[in-house]
């Protein structure tokens, strides 16, 4: 399920696991597995303005663990790391 955050600059960010839109097939449910972790997920961001998506890893709880501020900060840092 995706989640929106907005930022301060007013860009609303869209949030989804990779790959989420797959199907329920196992295999295909292990794409969005992040290499070695248990229960780490790639992310993908998508802005509503002009700046770049962004693919971030968290828990698998994300969507009800990591707060909004967490979830900008980590989309910044992204971001501050794109070449």
């Amino acid at each position: 399920m995706p989640r929106e955050v907005t930022a301060s600059d007013g860009i609303t960010w869209t949030c989804i696991q990779a790959f989420s839109g797959l199907g329920t097939d196992p295999e295909k449910a292990e794409a969005a597995r992040v290499d070695g972790e248990a229960d780490a997920f790639q992310v993908v961001c998508t802005p509503s303005g002009g700046a770049q998506s962004v693919r971030i890893e968290l828990p698998g709880d994300w969507e009800q663990k990591i707060s909004e501020e967490q979830l900008l900060d980590m989309i910044q840092a992204q971001l501050n790391q794109a070449p």
